[in-house]
Order: C-alpha cells, then structure tokens, then sequence
C-alpha cells in the first residue's frame, strides 16, 4: 500500500473522528438540558416515568463524556482499545442502576396508588426527543463504522434507546393527562426496565458490536 494511500485513509479517519467529537458535544448539551428538565418536571408532577427519563439522559451524559476521551484518544490505538473497554463498562454499570432504580419506584407506585399530575413540559420533551433521538443514533452508527469502533457503537445504541425510552414516555403520560390512568406511567416506567437492563448486560460483557463484525469489543 503506498504512503499516498496511507496517508488518505489518516486523513479520512481524523474527518470522521472530528465528526464523532461534534456528535459527542451535541450529545452532552443536549441530554444535560433534557435530563434537568426531566428530572425537574417529573418532581413536580410526581411521574416517575418522566424522572427515570432524566436519569436516563443523565447516564448517556456520562457515556458522551467517556466517548469524548476514547475519541481523543483515538491516534494511540493501545489507549483506543482501553477506553472503549471502560467506557462499555461504564454504560453498563450505569444501565443497570437506572434499571434497578426504576423498578423500585414503579413498583412502590404501583403499591400505594400514587397518582402522577399532568405534565406538558414533559410531553413537549419526550416529543422532542423522538425527533432529534433517532437521527443522532444514525449518525453516530456511521461514524463507528467508519473507525470500527465498538464504543462508539454502543454509545449509538444507547442514543437509539433513549428513542425508544421517549415513545413509552409519551405513552404513559398522555394516557395520564387525556384518559386519567393513573398506573399508565408506572407501568410506562416498568416497560423501560427490561430494555434497559439488556443494553447494561450487553456492555458489561462487551458484545455491543459494530455492524458487520467490523468492530472489536
């Protein structure tokens, strides 16, 4: 392969690396907004659903700022390995925890009756999400593809998760504000459990796996 070639396939890969970081950036900004208010407006209306949301939101914070050092890291391909190994670590362990959390708080709703107010800053956000979710998720998979990277991969199906976190949400809390079903968004709450306990699972042993086989874990 001739050094013209090599140097391309640098070049290539720093535009795609730059790329990744920008998506990173949006990630960290974006979800720390969408998790204050989450958090926020479901201490508020008593929604437990709109509360694991938030947390949810504040995890993938957490797996933006760890793919922001793996990204940076990205020339040294020893230091490459190693970050994408804790940073599955990380979505992992965090995963399970808001899995553990929700299931409580749903379960103990449930239990006492509690019944959630409306809440139309929450509706907007999980309507919002819905939007802007799923095409982040998409570019963030073609950037991992692109430097085969099964961190950054894991970070796009976590982004892809929040989208799916995002329809139940609105499930659960226009069932609330337009039917009165109280239980809707405990169970709307209950419903991301499985889901998200699936994805910590999977990062914790590291399967979480760029399309193809072309990433390493």
């Amino acid at each position: 392969m001739s050094q013209h070639v090599i140097e391309m396939g640098r070049e290539a890969r720093a535009q795609n690396v730059k790329r990744g970081l920008k998506l990173e950036y949006f990630t960290i900004t974006y979800n720390s907004l969408e998790g204050l208010i989450a958090i926020a407006s479901g201490l508020v209306a008593g929604s437990i659903a709109l509360v694991g949301f938030g947390f949810d939101s504040l995890i993938e914070v957490t797996s933006g700022v760890a793919l922001l050092w793996r990204l940076r890291a990205d020339i040294d391909e020893s230091r490459r390995e190693r970050m994408e190994a804790i940073t599955l670590r990380i979505v992992g362990v965090s995963f399970l925890a808001l899995a553990a959390y929700v299931s409580y708080d749903s379960i103990l709703a449930l239990w006492r009756r509690e019944l959630p107010e409306e809440s139309l800053p929450g509706i907007l956000l999980a309507a919002a999400s819905l939007v802007v979710m799923p095409l982040l998720a998409r570019a963030k998979r073609e950037v991992a593809r692109n430097i085969k990277s099964a961190a950054l991969r894991a970070d796009a199906k976590q982004t892809e998760l929040c989208t799916y976190l995002s329809a139940i949400l609105l499930g659960g809390l226009l069932l609330n504000a337009l039917l009165g079903w109280w239980w809707a968004d405990a169970f709307a709450a209950l419903v991301m459990v499985p889901i998200i306990a699936r994805e910590g699972i999977e990062a914790l042993r590291g399967k979480a796996c760029c399309e193809g086989g072309a990433c390493h874990s």
